[in-house]
């Protein structure tokens, strides 16, 4: 397990003093980031190898908001490798070590150069432990989320350069920030899942579909041509996420 602690800061919260939901993503994106770079297997040793991480998709559970001032723990570990695929958890803990936030991700390792998925080799995992970790105790839903054929559709979004990280790609918290924003509600999200396809980058429009089913609802995020770039569903009140079938090959170029 890898874990660094910090605080909740302002430049962190939303209007009601909680870290937001984007808050929560960029501190598990950090966290996976600085144990590659303390393990040299970050941005300069994939850059250098012609290897990328894409992200394929998230699972996040809120049990409660960490708030500003609030002293956490951001921790990650990866419990499986299997062909392409990375399989990695994480959670946030409040200073007592209560779990606050529990979240599973999958990815899968991409061959830049080819512009193909790779096998996972034992030199590229090096120092991240067995593979065999123990998972999170939580309820793990299918990657797939089943896309709803009536919708709304929110004003478009052009992609800006607020929105690019270092794969030239949206980063991938920003997803999430877009389809908040087409929801136009601030209503407290308990539970998170995205689905990555394709990456969107500067200059692209972003048309968001959005549909709405009691206390869940589902934003994909299109392009104008309807090309799906990710599928974010969110919860806010109790309740299972569907299940759907995890069997299918990686859809989506991004980190």
């Amino acid at each position: 397990m890898y874990s660094f602690d910090s605080r909740v800061r302002y430049s962190e919260v939303g209007q009601d003093r909680k870290l937001t939901v984007t808050g929560i993503l960029n501190y598990f994106q950090d966290c996976s980031t600085f144990q590659s770079e303390d393990l040299n297997l970050g941005i300069g040793y994939l850059e250098e190898h012609h290897r990328a991480w894409w992200l394929s998709s998230w699972q996040i559970d809120i049990e409660e908001y960490p708030k500003l001032g609030d002293k956490i723990t951001i921790s990650t570990w990866p419990y499986d490798f299997k062909g392409i695929y990375g399989y990695r958890n994480f959670m946030i803990q409040d200073k007592t070590g209560r779990i606050l936030v529990r979240a599973n991700s999958v990815w899968f390792f991409y061959d830049t150069a080819a512009g193909r998925p790779v096998r996972v080799q034992p030199e590229d995992v090096r120092g991240y432990g067995t593979g065999e970790e123990a998972r999170l105790d939580m309820e793990y839903a299918g990657r797939h989320i089943p896309v709803p054929q009536e919708y709304e559709t929110a004003p478009e979004v052009t992609v800006a350069a607020h929105h690019i990280d270092t794969n030239h790609h949206v980063n991938n918290a920003q997803y999430a920030v877009i389809a908040r924003e087409a929801l136009k509600s601030q209503a407290e999200v308990r539970e998170l899942r995205i689905e990555y396809k394709k990456a969107a980058v500067l200059g692209d429009r972003i048309v968001p579909r959005v549909s709405r089913d009691g206390d869940e609802c589902t934003v994909v995020l299109c392009s104008r041509q309807g090309e799906i770039y990710a599928v974010v569903w969110m919860k806010t009140g109790t309740g299972k996420a569907p299940a759907v079938s995890d069997e299918r090959r990686p859809e989506r170029e991004n980190r």
